[in-house]
């Protein structure tokens, strides 16, 4: 199994001073007020028990009725499952897969539950500047479940939803199982987007709090999946969850608070807008779509992302993920609009020396 190794910067980036941390795929922003009030609610509550395995049934209400008021979709709350963040989501929905194939770039973790389940695993290549999957060039690989995440960790593609139907059709006219990675759904920067469940009412959806909601620590996440895997999928959950924690379940009744929402969107918004654009012009970039990170091409200076990394670590005090993380990206590193504009400012002009200097 591969380190997750943006782990292993981030340790190494915390014994130094003065570092300015855009390596983590976490936001620095915090949950409404609401749902901090309603954590500490429950704790005097003693809310400290086992929920049902499927998670509380007034949350899996709350998600079924943002799926209609979001994206205009009916979700049965019996098809909600609650888990543990989302990698106990992907856990569960590799079980019903032998074959896993998905675009690449991608989330390194991906690649690692399958092995742990000893799934096949097949990297579907993807090329600057767009680095989407397209339904005609499916033909070309054998599997039997399709997983896309939309928008992309690391490069923030989205897919529209022409695209996304094609995907979705294709899925289903070939009876193939569809995976959808929704976590960084909410933080889009375009209205051209929606969840896979509008065109395949047959694919298993994942999503979660830990980034437009701003909840990391939390480790609370869904799946939704279709009717005929819910039952085997409670069962694995029964067992490798007993249940999501209790006290973030909870917490998360209160997650779904529009207006806070917008503003922690519109603020990721502003800080794309000037990373990009102060990096631009030393680094090719693809202007992501969603999420929060930039996908950048070092191949000028460097053909060694994780050295590339380590120095800029050392010598500018700025933590960036390499892309070796992703795939076989030697040449790209990921950056992370995490911070506020004042420190992302400091950390461009950072880079900027650094890459004067050093090359």
């Amino acid at each position: 199994m591969k380190p997750f190794i943006v782990m292993d910067i981030l340790k190494k980036a915390r014994k130094i001073p003065d570092i300015i941390h855009l390596e983590i795929g976490e936001p620095d922003l915090l949950p409404s007020p609401a749902v901090q009030n309603k954590l500490a609610q429950a704790v005097q509550n003693t809310n400290f028990f086992y929920t049902e395995a499927k998670g509380l049934k007034e949350l899996r209400n709350k998600i079924s009725g943002y799926y209609k008021d979001f994206y205009n979709t009916d979700v049965n709350p019996e098809n909600i499952i609650i888990t543990t963040g989302t990698s106990t989501a992907f856990l569960i929905a590799f079980y019903f897969s032998r074959i896993i194939a998905t675009p690449t770039p991608g989330y390194p973790c991906y690649e690692n539950f399958a092995e742990l389940e000893n799934k096949k695993f097949i990297k579907i290549p993807t090329h600057f500047p767009e680095y989407k999957l397209l339904a005609d060039t499916l033909d070309n690989y054998k599997f039997d479940t399709l997983m896309i995440s939309s928008p992309n960790n690391p490069t923030g593609t989205v897919y529209s939803k022409e695209d996304l139907e094609k995907i979705c059709n294709y899925c289903k006219n070939n009876d193939k199982l569809l995976i959808s990675d929704e976590l960084y759904h909410g933080l889009v920067y375009t209205n051209d987007y929606t969840t896979a469940l509008k065109y395949n009412e047959n694919a298993i959806v994942i999503n979660g709090f830990s980034k437009y909601f701003c909840m990391p620590g939390l480790r609370i996440g869904w799946m939704i999946l279709p009717d005929n895997l819910i039952r085997t999928a409670e069962i694995i959950a029964q067992n490798i969850l007993i249940s999501a924690p209790t006290l973030s379940q909870y917490a998360a009744l209160e997650a779904f608070d529009n207006q806070y929402l917008n503003e922690i969107k519109n603020e990721f918004r502003k800080r794309r807008d000037f990373l990009y654009n102060e990096l631009k012009d030393v680094f090719p970039i693809a202007k992501p779509e969603g999420a929060f990170y930039l996908w950048c091409d070092i191949r000028e200076y460097s053909e060694n992302s994780l050295e590339f990394c380590n120095t800029l670590l050392e010598k500018a005090k700025v933590a960036a993920t390499p892309g070796i993380d992703f795939g076989n990206f030697n040449n790209f590193v990921r950056i992370a609009y995490t911070k506020n504009i004042n420190e992302l400012k400091t950390a461009a002009q950072r880079i900027k020396n650094f890459l004067k200097n050093s090359y």
